[in-house]
Parts: C-alpha cells; sequence; structure tokens
C-alpha cells in the first residue's frame, strides 16, 4: 500500500496546523499589494476548487474509472471539508466584526 500520498497529507495539515497557531497569537504573515477582497475571493475560489475537485474524485470513483482510488477520493472528501469549515469560521469571524462595528457609538 502506498502511503506517500497519506504522509504528503499529513504534512500539509501540520503546516496548516503551524499556521493557524501562528495567526491565533498575532503573527500574521504580511501579504504586499494584496487587499482584504483579493484574498477573500481568492480562499472561496479555492474553497470552491477543492469542493469540485472532491465531486469529481467520488463520481469518478462511483462509475468505476480505472485510475480512481478510494484513498484519493477519501482525502480530498476531508481537504474539501476542512476548507469549507475554515471558511465557515472566517465568514462568523466577520459577522462578528461587523455587529461589533455596527454597535460603536459615533
Amino acid at each position: 500500500m502506498d502511503t506517500s500520498a497519506i504522509d504528503n497529507m499529513l504534512g500539509q495539515l501540520r503546516a496548516a496546523a503551524a499556521g493557524a497557531g501562528q495567526g491565533a497569537r498575532g503573527v500574521a504573515a504580511p501579504v504586499a499589494g494584496k487587499d482584504f477582497a483579493t484574498l477573500l475571493k481568492n480562499s472561496l475560489d479555492g474553497v470552491n476548487n477543492s469542493q469540485l475537485e472532491a465531486n469529481r474524485l467520488a463520481r469518478d470513483f462511483e462509475l468505476g474509472a480505472p485510475n480512481a482510488n478510494l484513498s484519493d477520493v477519501m482525502i480530498s472528501m476531508q481537504k474539501a471539508n476542512l476548507s469549507f469549515q475554515q471558511m465557515v469560521q472566517v465568514r462568523n469571524r466577520l459577522v462578528s466584526a461587523y455587529h461589533e462595528i455596527m454597535a460603536m457609538q459615533v
């Protein structure tokens, strides 16, 4: 059984967890030349692409395509799920910030 894909995924998850831990402490990586709207749109596009890829792999597996691998399908589905959950949390933070700004006294 080839475990290189799983090892690669674990490495990506560890890197994402390390980055999330730094962001929670207030240490953000500088972003040069990009505004918030562009970053948010790129993130949404990335989430959408990961969900489309997961759906495509699942459909190929269901149809019995010779290159479809169950482990790849499950990994891509979990990646899509995690990226969607992350985007929901970003949305929740944005809504919370919006409510705080609206409640400010002018």
